[in-house]
């Protein structure tokens, strides 16, 4: 009998996501509603909130199911000899996050900088990232008077700092591959 509640509570679990992934195909992340995911999974709202704490739960799965994708194609290039490559590498992802505000809010708020208790895919797949990078960077051409590790956490932030960039007035001069393009080039080559 267990077994049976297991199955069918896994089963609903993934109706939920399957129509989250649909309506998000559809319309978008922030456009999702709760109201619309059971309605589509054909389950009651409190069958929702019996699987997830909030909507933020449910976007942790969609978004970093994404960033995983994104990722999987990242560490299958070979390494990066300029900051161009780099740059080339790392723009899917930036792309990504920064396609909705909404998705770059949600980013931010579940990365584990705020200090989130569990840590959830979208903080999973930043160290993933952080652990890409690292990697990429073994036998790099760029400066050498600091650890991969070190690299790896400044090529972060200043992706993380680009995309934030592009959503202010103040800073709409520059798309985000040249701002970020300009500071890896500060941060990895300087002279």
């Amino acid at each position: 009998m267990k077994r049976a509640t297991q199955q069918r509570t896994l089963k609903t679990r993934e109706q939920l996501i399957s129509s989250a992934r649909e309506i998000v195909i559809n319309v978008g992340y922030e456009a999702l509603r709760v109201e619309e995911v059971v309605k589509g999974a054909k389950v009651a709202k409190g069958t929702f909130f019996a699987h997830f704490k909030d909507k933020d739960a449910l976007m942790d799965i969609l978004i970093g199911e994404k960033i995983d994708d994104v990722l999987n194609e990242m560490e299958a290039k070979p390494h990066f000899r300029t900051v161009e490559e780099l740059v080339d590498s790392t723009m899917p992802l930036l792309c990504f996050i920064s396609s909705e505000r909404y998705v770059f809010d949600v980013f931010l708020r579940l990365s584990g900088a705020l200090a989130v208790e569990e840590i959830g895919n979208i903080a999973t797949t930043i160290y993933r990232h952080e652990r890409i990078l690292v990697n990429q960077l073994k036998d790099n051409p760029f400066r050498q008077d600091v650890s991969t590790d070190l690299l790896s956490e400044g090529i972060q932030s200043f992706c993380i700092n680009a995309v934030a960039l592009s959503f202010c007035a103040l800073h709409s001069d520059k798309d985000i591959r040249n701002r970020l393009t300009t500071y890896l080039n500060a941060w990895l080559c300087p002279h």
